[in-house]
């Protein structure tokens, strides 16, 4: 007999608007409970590449995107589900502010019953911050707010000000003082990769497990409270096998990382073998049926992508077979002819479609977006700070969430379909499924 709820103990951290410190305070949490032997699940809210990657090295565990607009409710309800079936804690950091976004962050706590802690920098405030707190915690009487956390506090007496200030139903959980040791490095499109610096964010969350344990009234040292999670209503999601017997092989290197957990999953449900390959360090593909060039930093490794020939040649060759090829973002600026980087050089990329790739230190495009594939439409986003020049005329062009103006242009060569936007596979696996060579059954 399958047991229709699971319980588990959880937490959503939310905060008044971007920068406040949710992903420094998630990864922190999530440490410190697995090094208490805890088996932390930690989900990211909305589309983002670049925090799952430094929660999943705190938690020890894959992290996962949790957004109902861009997956769908049943497919959160289900990913929830699971993991309060063998988590001890479960995770969720919202994206910008509380109720930014259609759907929010407190939306999707709302939609699950997970109570939120609003992380706040009260850093240049004591009693507003109460007041921002209790606007916060009652615009919305479906929302669950088990508190608030004053991250950047100047002394006991700066959080003794903002306690005193707070209703009894929305107490001080946590203050954490001023502590740059425990800040995550950042670049253009936001955190840096954490391949990349995966000794350092040792040493910094280490930094933030001490900066927990020294928080004076600490409420957030043992677990939440546990909270039941419905099972997702019929069946677990399940897909006939339209990849079976399909290996695709997946760029993954310093230059290719943006890719998401769940799009792998999901591949391997549509019975594909994924296999992972190197543009900056190989020199051949590893045999495939198709080919995947995910999102990444291309721009600061142009000059080696550049100096790689063989695989230049291999991938091309791959193309000129009229393989299947998915080229996202910086999988697309690789695919052009040349790529301009942030200090202006110029370098010669693969040449599978026709245009430029040119980088620009301001400005960009991003939001959630549909792509309107002949083989179906596929929910994603687009998150980038370059421009495309010179290119062919596209098949189509995204359709934005909310505006009716065109999004991005997708564009089609052979077998290469090529576009800014980063895709959700498990928003449409027949037609995902499809677009990789699969059987349309």
């Amino acid at each position: 007999m399958t047991l229709n709820t699971a319980s588990c103990s959880a937490l959503f951290l939310t905060a008044p608007a971007s920068n406040q410190g949710k992903t420094t305070i998630t990864a922190a949490l999530a440490r410190h409970f697995a090094n208490q032997g805890k088996v932390v699940k930690v989900f990211k809210t909305g589309p983002d590449y670049l925090d799952p990657q430094i929660l999943a090295q705190a938690s020890g565990q894959p992290v996962e995107q949790l957004d109902i607009w861009m997956a769908g409710e049943e497919y959160c309800r289900e990913m929830l589900f699971k993991a309060a079936q063998t988590a001890d804690l479960i995770l969720v950091e919202g994206a910008m502010g509380m109720f930014d976004g259609e759907p929010s962050s407190a939306d999707l706590a709302a939609a699950f019953g997970i109570p939120m802690a609003i992380v706040m920098d009260v850093q240049g405030m004591a009693q507003t911050a109460a007041a921002l707190a209790l606007g916060l915690a009652r615009f919305r009487p479906d929302v669950n707010v088990a508190g608030i956390i004053a991250n950047r506090c100047g002394s006991e007496r700066h959080a003794q000000l903002i306690r005193e200030a707070l209703p009894p139903d929305i107490p001080l959980l946590l203050s954490l003082k001023r502590n740059e040791e425990v800040t995550l490095p950042e670049r253009h499109l936001g955190l840096v990769q954490a391949i990349e610096v995966k000794e350092e964010l040792e040493v910094r969350f280490q930094a933030a497990v001490d900066w927990l344990a020294q928080a004076p009234d600490n409420q957030l040292l043992s677990l939440p409270r546990a909270i039941e999670f419905q099972a997702p209503n019929g069946e677990a999601s399940v897909c006939a096998p339209l990849l079976k017997n399909k290996v695709i092989a997946i760029a993954k290197d310093e230059a290719f990382s943006f890719i998401y957990d769940a799009n792998l999953q999901a591949l391997k449900s549509l019975g594909a073998e994924v296999r992972f390959f190197s543009p900056l360090h190989d020199a051949k593909l590893p045999a495939a049926d198709a080919l995947w060039l995910p999102g990444g930093y291309p721009e600061l490794h142009a000059h080696a992508l550049s100096e790689n020939t063989k695989m230049k040649q291999a991938i091309y060759h791959f193309y000129d077979l009229g393989k299947p090829i998915l080229a996202e973002c910086g999988g697309m600026l690789y695919s052009f002819e040349t790529l301009t980087d942030l200090s202006q050089q110029t370098y010669p990329m693969i040449g599978m479609l026709r245009g430029n790739g040119v980088m620009r230190s301001k400005g960009g495009c991003q939001g959630m977006q549909t792509a309107p594939f002949p083989e179906g439409d596929i929910r994603g986003h687009a998150h980038h700070r370059s421009l495309s020049e010179n290119t062919s005329e596209p098949i189509a062009y995204g359709k934005r969430q909310r505006h009716p103006a065109p999004g991005e242009a997708i564009f089609r060569n052979k077998g290469l379909t090529a576009s800014y936007l980063h895709l959700f596979f498990s928003s449409n696996l027949v037609a995902t499924a499809t677009l990789f060579g699969g059987a349309n059954e």
